[in-house]
């Protein structure tokens, strides 16, 4: 076994900072409320650093506390999606000679969702951190629908167009609104008969491989993803699908 708690001043304190809204305004009461509820979750030694009113009826809190709990670490198991770093040369040629064709690409961010931050450091040109975009890759056709296209629109143009991988993105999470969004493409996908021959990959702030795979992904881009390990991960696979 491997226990582990969080650190904050000294190793295995469990010291953690919340923060949070509550539905009421703000006074000396409504701090002592938010160090109760804290405490009520099983937390020690509560504290509340910060709080004050942020509109009428509404206040938000910042409370540092201490957790009894701790997480075995070595008991953990969650896919990874990593493969070998390839470089933009290598991952053409990868493509080139075990493919032996262009991987046409596309991406969108779907539902209602018009952030199109993440989508564009990976598909466009320029890319995101000195990491080239898909789009001056050699061996790959990109598509960028832009945002806010619907299941059912990606869905057709990824049949329509022959689509080899699909990146989908949501940045907008309230209410669960990304994963009935992530949800619904996957179920369509299937139910076109399109899975088999598809990709998909799901991508956003709070997207993990882990919750992906759940979702019925072949993979998940989250924080800190550049370019090229997208780029590598859709050029191993289809080069591993070649091999079979």
């Amino acid at each position: 076994m491997n226990p582990v708690k969080p650190y904050g001043d000294t190793l295995d304190d469990g010291k953690v900072q919340l923060s949070f809204t509550l539905p009421i305004e703000w006074s000396e009461a409504a701090d002592e409320a938010a160090r109760q509820l804290v405490a009520a979750m099983g937390f020690n030694d509560v504290a509340v650093a910060e709080g004050r009113r942020i509109a009428g009826g509404f206040s938000f809190f910042v409370v540092y506390a201490s957790t009894p709990a701790a997480v075995d670490v070595d008991a953990i198991v969650a896919p990874s999606h990593a493969g070998s770093a390839l470089s933009m040369d290598e991952i053409d040629a990868l493509i080139r000679e075990r493919v032996g064709r262009k991987l046409r690409v596309a991406g969108a961010c779907i539902g209602t969702d018009a952030h199109t931050v993440g989508i564009d450091a990976i598909l466009n040109m320029k890319g995101y951190k000195g990491d080239y975009g898909l789009e001056r890759y050699k061996e790959f056709e990109v598509f960028n629908l832009g945002s806010q296209i619907s299941v059912e629109r990606l869905t057709e143009f990824v049949r329509e167009e022959a689509i080899d991988a699909v990146l989908a993105s949501q940045v907008v999470t309230q209410k669960g609104s990304d994963i009935a969004n992530f949800t619904a493409l996957a179920e369509l996908i299937e139910a076109e008969g399109l899975r088999e021959r598809v990709l998909l990959i799901a991508g956003g702030p709070r997207m993990t491989n882990l919750l992906a795979a759940e979702l019925g992904y072949d993979a998940g881009f989250g924080r800190g993803t550049v370019p090229s390990d997208v780029a590598a991960f859709v050029a191993q696979r289809f080069a591993e699908r070649v091999a079979v």
